[in-house]
């Protein structure tokens, strides 16, 4: 008995450590890509796969660095792996800049006839104009973000254009917001399996874009849509956090962030319990608060946050 415990807690061992060793590649190599050293960042991610390749976004994500590094017979095989994982976005992966190397190869066309194939076999059920209408909404939603998220992250943006475009913003998910109002005073929560992983996103997006109000009226229907697997736990805790601000209380899993206007720097809004959030966040389906900081440019301490706490409270008029 002893010796098979013993021999337990050593694959248990191996187990632990080549987890942590496969975060810390992908780590690298996300970190990489950002700095545009593609070659690293295709390195680490070599690396990481060797060790697993099940998760499709990441694979995905590998595709991208190897085409930019023009290795293009790695971009593919990984681009194969990430379809066979569960990868579906065929409208992301027709734009995306960094796969418009691949386009001219062979191979290109199989990758597209592969995901539409797998596409058309799994919506073979689907409300096609309903999912059409929902696909609209959320490129109508996403698209102007992208242009936003450009400026904003300049070091010296032009606040004139951030104005402009955030008007631009309000009126675009104020129409949108109708569209899918109607869609869940009439259908519901419609899941995935009536229109797709994407499709079945907007209802979210847009509902997360809205005023609190409406926000409040359908938190309900979202929470009841989590429990019969019709919509994500991770972007209820979204919305979940966005509503407790806008309240007035602190948010529960940190997703929502501030710019703080004396330092112009980015913070985590006033959060409740800053010591056991991680715990808070894997139940949802959430990584850990150090990662989700990182790829805002913020360094997590916890301690150090505990201590900016009230302060932060104060910016954001946190009721006590």
């Amino acid at each position: 008995m002893k010796k098979i415990s013993a021999i337990f807690l050593f694959l248990l061992g191996i187990t632990s450590l080549q987890a942590q060793s496969y975060k810390e590649y992908i780590q690298k190599a996300d970190s990489c890509y950002k700095g545009k050293d593609y070659k690293s960042s295709v390195t680490y991610y070599e690396k990481a796969f060797k060790l697993e390749h099940k998760n499709s976004t990441q694979l995905y994500n590998g595709a991208c660095s190897a085409a930019r590094s023009l290795e293009t017979k790695k971009a593919f095989e990984w681009l194969n792996l990430a379809i066979d994982n569960g990868y579906e976005n065929l409208y992301h992966l027709k734009k995306d800049n960094d796969l418009t190397i691949l386009h001219p190869e062979k191979e290109w066309q199989k990758i597209i006839t592969k995901l539409q194939k797998k596409l058309n076999n799994m919506e073979a059920n689907y409300d096609k104009p309903l999912q059409e209408e929902l696909l609209s909404i959320f490129e109508e939603d996403q698209n102007i973000r992208k242009v936003f998220m450009t400026i904003y992250k300049s070091p010296n943006y032009d606040k004139k254009k951030i104005d402009s475009i955030g008007k631009i913003i309000n009126y675009k998910d104020s129409l949108n917001l109708i569209k899918i109002s109607k869609i869940l005073d009439e259908k519901g929560w419609v899941g995935e399996n009536v229109v797709g992983s994407q499709a079945n996103q907007t209802l979210f997006l847009v509902i997360q874009h809205s005023d609190l109000e409406t926000q409040q009226k359908y938190l309900p229907m979202m929470r009841d849509a989590v429990k019969k697997g019709n919509a994500k736990a991770s972007s209820l805790a979204l919305l979940e956090d966005r509503i407790a601000l806008r309240e007035g209380r602190k948010q529960i899993y940190g997703s929502q962030l501030a710019k703080n206007p004396a330092t112009n720097k980015q913070y985590i809004s006033p959060l409740e319990d800053p010591d056991n959030v991680d715990k808070r966040r894997a139940e949802v389906g959430l990584g850990t608060i150090a990662e989700y900081a990182q790829k805002w440019g913020i360094v997590w301490d916890v301690e150090a946050y505990k201590k900016e706490l009230p302060e932060l409270e104060k910016l954001e008029k946190i009721k006590k």
